[in-house]
């Protein structure tokens, strides 16, 4: 970007560069609408006279452009920003066969391993932050009931970017006494968090203040994620102070599956579960279960945590040597609240991935069965009584919440033995004050006969009861998977790798393998909730890694063509100077699901439709559908614009030349618009967030 950006001054003074200019938005005119004639012709009432193409497209493949080797970090952080629990990690540059996983956090709770901290988030009562994870649920939690009515307490938010259906930068959230607060700001806090325990803890190791400039950040997001998510994550960060926007390389937008995909070909035999394979790994016996083998491999795992150093040695596993060129494998990651399944293919000799087919997957994570199992405590306790309950005492719901997660992670196929959640004390309490009958009243009048009370004050409920409440969510993720396998692009797939922290779950486990049938290879790494995270590192170690993905959009610019009777709605016709032209065209740059390598840039030229115009403006536009005629069909929205300003200037060729590029980027897309004749040029980034 930086070879034609040399006359770029003369133009930033004038304020033509919109996307350097503070709080500038833009409206997005016609698209919205779902009878696509009758959206108003934007380029009509523009009144911009608009250009018109005049050259075929060319992919421009620069080779020097992808190598962003010009900037070195001393080291690499990924943070991994779970719906339910995040975590970072990092390696030196210097040495990246040693991934670090972060220091044990305060707090931590029975049955869940401590390498990562829930997703929570505590903002005082005039709105400052306060603190994150265990420390932020720990002192909520100790608050007196009326004090803690007033600070604002946040969980599994993340899901919020993924639900959004206009996400914006202004999108709220709702803290858990039902204030709002602005997404943006939270996101901010958290990243920020992350930034100063990662930097904290790297001064400490090197003796001397660490400085931001010499890390290379990574941030996880799901695959699925629409484009305004992600630029979200991005907008996230630039907030937190991670990176600055003169600086948008120094932090790379990982997929999580991707960064999985990474990790699972280090793996090593003694470092994974094989669900199929009844030969022993690690040493243990086989077993005919997959729990079983799955809790050895804990232990072992737990054993070893004591270094939280991670070696991964420099060589390709052996389950990856089995690969060879074109083998196609599937990553399964089941994350608290979303499910990603992606499809991918190797590419040697370098090991290169290319996505095959585009991701898909959807809100089918773990906080699922938190959900059935708060649907579950509606039935018996009521609705009214819950959702009073929750604004009332949030922290007593929280505990509630808490009891139950470990009792989740017990939950097995082959359990016979109940399972006893503990009630609060101030849940007994208040049920009590609300309805005027107990709690065990409450629990032998429902018909709910799976769920008993016992006499210590736990529920008690059947295997059969908390399977019951894994049931929708497994069935989501089977019936996804079940479709994906049936789709041509999915044959011979040798291995699935099951990774994110669900993957734990050996009810999960075994709906997987009764699926596939021994179709391919079902495989689980160790540590299996930390693969993101130690894989998200490897790729800011190498993130020429990925070489293929597929584009989630259909991009394109709005165009002018030569009117053609019988191939044009008459609606479109505009007549300028005697010439007839077709408005609102949309000339398409790249389609959905077309393979895009990482920094491709797709070129085309265009002409001002009126050879005196003095400024030039290009509208970019998006869509999901793959096949696009006019910018004014439903479903397509502006994401972008360029000025640029030729006045002054003569062009020697007849018709003037406006050269446009667009470059294909870890989640950013720029765009760029070249007047040939007098080399000037404006950049833009693609923005999804302004409504």
């Amino acid at each position: 970007w930086g070879k034609a950006a040399k006359k770029d001054e003369c133009l930033e003074k004038r304020g033509v560069l919109w996307s350097e200019e503070p709080g500038h938005s833009f409206s997005v005119r016609g698209a919205q609408h779902p009878n696509a004639m009758a959206t108003p012709s934007p380029a009509k009432s523009m009144g911009d006279p608009g250009i018109t193409p005049l050259s075929p497209t060319h992919i421009l493949k620069d080779p020097d452009e992808n190598e962003q080797s010009s900037q070195s970090y001393v080291v690499v952080v990924a943070i991994d920003f779970g719906t339910t629990s995040s975590g970072y990690a990092y390696a030196f540059t210097k040495e990246p066969e040693c991934i670090h996983t972060m220091r044990r956090w305060e707090g931590g709770d029975p049955g869940v391993s401590n390498q990562k901290t829930p997703t929570t988030i505590l903002l005082t009562p005039d709105r400052k932050f306060h603190s994150f994870g265990y420390a932020a649920r720990d002192f909520y939690h100790d608050l007196d009931p009326t004090e803690s009515k007033q600070w604002l307490y946040l969980e599994k938010f993340k899901m919020k970017l993924h639900t959004t259906a206009n996400l914006s930068i202004d999108t709220d959230l709702h803290a858990a006494n039902g204030k709002k607060v602005k997404a943006l700001d939270i996101f901010a806090y958290a990243l920020a968090f992350f930034k100063e325990q990662a930097l904290k803890e790297l001064s400490d190791q090197a003796g001397a203040e660490f400085d931001n400039a010499d890390v290379r950040w990574v941030i996880t997001v799901p695959a699925i994620w629409k484009m305004p998510a992600k630029q979200f994550m991005r907008e996230a960060a630039y907030k937190a102070g991670l990176v600055s926007r003169d600086n948008p390389d120094q932090l790379i937008i990982a997929l999580e599956p991707e960064a999985a995909s990474i990790y699972c070909r280090k793996l090593r035999l003694h470092q994974m579960v094989d669900l199929n394979s009844k030969t022993s790994l690690n040493g243990y016996s086989p077993t005919e279960t997959p729990g079983v083998a799955m809790s050895q491999a804990k232990e072992h795992v737990r054993r070893n945590r004591q270094s939280r150093t991670f070696l991964v040695e420099n060589v390709v596993g052996e389950l990856w040597s089995e690969l060879t060129e074109g083998d196609r494998y599937v990553v399964v990651d089941c994350g608290g609240g979303t499910v990603d399944l992606t499809v991918h293919q190797i590419r040697l000799p370098e090991g290169h991935l290319k996505e095959l087919y585009k991701a898909s997957g959807g809100p089918y994570g773990s906080i699922g069965i938190d959900y059935e199992f708060e649907q579950l405590l509606c039935k018996i306790f009521g609705q009214d009584f819950i959702d009073q309950f929750k604004i009332k005492r949030p922290a007593a719901w929280v505990d509630l919440m808490i009891a139950f997660e470990s009792r989740k992670r017990a939950a097995a196929p082959d359990r016979s033995n109940p399972l006893n959640i503990n009630l609060p004390f101030s849940f007994i309490d208040y049920y009590k004050k609300f309805r005027g009958h107990s709690v065990e009243h409450a629990l032998r009048k429902s018909n709910v006969d799976f769920v008993k009370w016992s006499s210590q004050g736990m529920l008690r409920m059947s295997p059969d009861a908390m399977n019951a409440l894994f049931k929708p969510t497994i069935d989501h993720i089977i019936q996804h998977l079940t479709e994906l396998f049936d789709r041509p692009e999915v044959t011979d797939i040798k291995f699935l790798f099951l990774v994110g922290g669900f993957a734990e779950s050996s009810l999960l486990q075994q709906a997987v393998h009764n699926m596939l049938q021994g179709r391919s290879r079902i495989i689980i790494p160790h540590d299996v909730g930390l693969t993101i995270l130690k894989g998200a590192v490897l790729f800011g170690l190498d993130p020429s890694v990925i070489k293929v993905r597929r584009s989630p959009l259909t991009y394109g610019v709005g165009v002018l063509n030569r009117f053609v009777e019988g191939k044009h709605p008459p609606d479109k016709m505009l007549v300028k100077d005697g010439t007839r032209w077709c408005t609102d065209v949309f000339d398409t740059f790249i389609s959905a699901d077309q393979s895009v390598a990482l920094g491709e840039t797709v070129k085309r030229s265009y002409t001002p439709a009126k050879p005196s115009q003095q400024v030039i403006v290009i509208h970019v536009y998006c869509s999901e559908k793959e096949s696009v005629r006019f910018i004014t069909d439903a479903g397509v929205r502006k994401c972008g614009t360029l000025k640029l300003d030729v006045s002054g200037t003569q062009s020697p060729a007849a018709r003037r030349e406006i050269q446009t590029l667009m470059q294909f980027g870890d989640t950013e897309i720029r765009a760029m618009a070249v007047d040939v004749a007098t080399s000037r040029s404006v950049k833009a980034s693609i923005d999804f967030l302004s409504q």
